[in-house]
C-alpha cells in the first residue's frame, strides 16, 4: 500500500505574550508567500483592542489577519468554533497558493487545531447564569455533591471549588443530558496534523526577568494609549458582566474591578500585570512540553525578536520547511 505524501503545509508560531510574535510574523510575510491567522482567545472579541495589543486598523489593512473581531463581547467563542473557523481559513489560503500561519499565545486552540478535540456542545449564558446563580445560594462544594450524582467520574477528578469545571460540567449536562466523561469518549473533532505537514515553532525565554519586564512596560503603554478609556466604555456599555468568557481576559478583568470599585487604579494595574506575568509563565510552560516543536530562543539582552540572528534561524526554519 502506497503512503500518501503531504505537500500543503501550514506554520504555527506560538510565544508567551508580549514575545514579539506580530513584529517576527511580519518580517516572515516580507520574506514568503504568507497570510496570517491569528490563535488569540481575546482578540477575536470587538472592542477588545488595546488591551488584547490587537494589531491597529492601519496593520490590519496592510497586514489582514484570520479570526480576529468575530464576535461581540456578550458573547461566547470556545475551542470547537476555532477548530471550525481555523479550517476554512487554511483550506481557502492553501486554495490560493499561500501559506497559513498562525499566530498566537493561546496554547489550548493551538493543541486542539493540532491534535482535535471531543465535539462537546457550546457555552449556553442563561444556562451558565442559573447555575452561577445556585452557586452564589448553596456554595460549589453542594453543586459539586450534585455532579457526583450525575457524572461520578468527572467529579472525582475536581476539587470541590473548582468552580470554573464543575459549572462546565453541570452546563454540559444539562444540556445534553449526557454526562461530560461520556461525550468525552464518545464524540470527538478531528485535527490537522493528518492532513497537513505542520512547522511549530516556539519562542522560548531563558530570562523571565526579560520578559516581565516588557509585559510590565508593555501594560503601562497600552494606558497611554487608552486602555482606560477601553475599559470604561466597555463597561458602561454592560460587555465585561462576569458571566461572559471575554470579560475573564487578562488585563480587563482587572480593570474591570477598577470600574466598578472594587479595587483602586493602583491595586488594578498591579494585578493587571501580575495575572499577564503569570499567562506568559503558563505558556512557556505549555511550550516547554510541546512535542516536536522547533524552539528559539529569546534574545536575552532585552531586545527580543530585534535580534537578526533569531530572525535568520525562523527565517532558515520556515524556507526548509517550505521547500520539503
Amino acid at each position: 500500500m502506497s503512503i500518501k505524501r503531504i505537500t500543503d503545509k501550514v506554520i504555527f508560531l506560538m510565544g508567551p505574550t508580549a514575545s514579539g510574535k506580530t513584529e517576527l510574523t511580519l518580517r516572515l510575510k516580507s520574506k514568503f508567500p504568507l497570510e496570517i491567522i491569528s490563535v488569540d482567545s481575546s482578540q477575536v472579541y470587538r472592542g477588545f483592542d488595546i488591551g488584547s495589543a490587537k494589531p491597529s486598523k492601519e496593520m490590519l489593512d496592510k497586514h489582514p489577519h484570520r479570526l480576529i473581531n468575530l464576535r461581540n463581547p456578550s458573547e461566547s467563542y470556545n475551542v470547537s468554533e476555532f477548530i471550525d473557523d481555523a479550517k476554512c481559513a487554511i483550506s481557502e489560503i492553501i486554495s490560493r497558493g499561500r501559506v497559513p500561519i498562525l499566530v498566537g499565545g493561546s496554547m489550548l486552540y493551538f493543541k486542539s487545531l493540532l491534535f482535535g478535540i471531543n465535539d462537546l456542545p457550546k457555552a449556553d449564558l442563561d444556562l451558565r447564569q442559573i447555575i452561577e446563580e445556585k452557586a452564589e445560594k448553596y456554595g460549589w462544594p453542594t453543586l459539586h455533591n450534585h455532579l457526583k450524582k450525575i457524572d461520578p467520574f468527572t467529579a472525582e477528578k475536581l476539587h470541590p471549588n473548582h468552580s470554573n469545571r464543575i459549572q462546565r460540567a453541570l452546563e454540559v449536562y444539562y444540556k445534553s443530558g449526557v454526562p461530560l466523561s461520556v461525550l468525552q469518549t464518545e464524540f470527538n473533532k478531528s485535527g490537522i496534523s493528518e492532513k497537513y505537514s505542520v512547522l511549530q515553532l516556539g519562542l522560548l525565554v531563558n530570562d523571565r526577568s526579560v520578559l516581565y519586564k516588557r509585559i510590565e512596560e508593555r501594560f503601562f503603554t497600552m494606558i497611554d494609549h487608552g486602555l482606560l478609556h477601553e475599559v470604561k466604555e466597555l463597561f458602561a456599555r454592560g460587555e465585561l458582566d462576569l458571566n461572559t468568557p471575554a470579560s475573564r481576559s487578562v488585563g480587563y478583568r482587572q480593570l474591570r474591578d477598577w470600574c466598578s470599585g472594587d479595587l483602586d487604579l493602583d491595586g488594578a494595574i498591579e494585578l493587571g500585570i501580575r495575572a499577564t506575568r503569570n499567562l506568559a509563565k503558563r505558556q512557556l510552560t505549555w511550550l516547554r512540553k510541546w512535542p516536536n516543536l522547533q524552539t528559539c530562543d529569546i534574545d536575552e539582552k532585552g531586545k527580543l525578536l530585534t535580534c537578526l540572528e533569531l530572525e535568520n534561524k525562523v527565517s532558515k526554519l520556515v524556507s526548509d520547511h517550505l521547500l520539503l
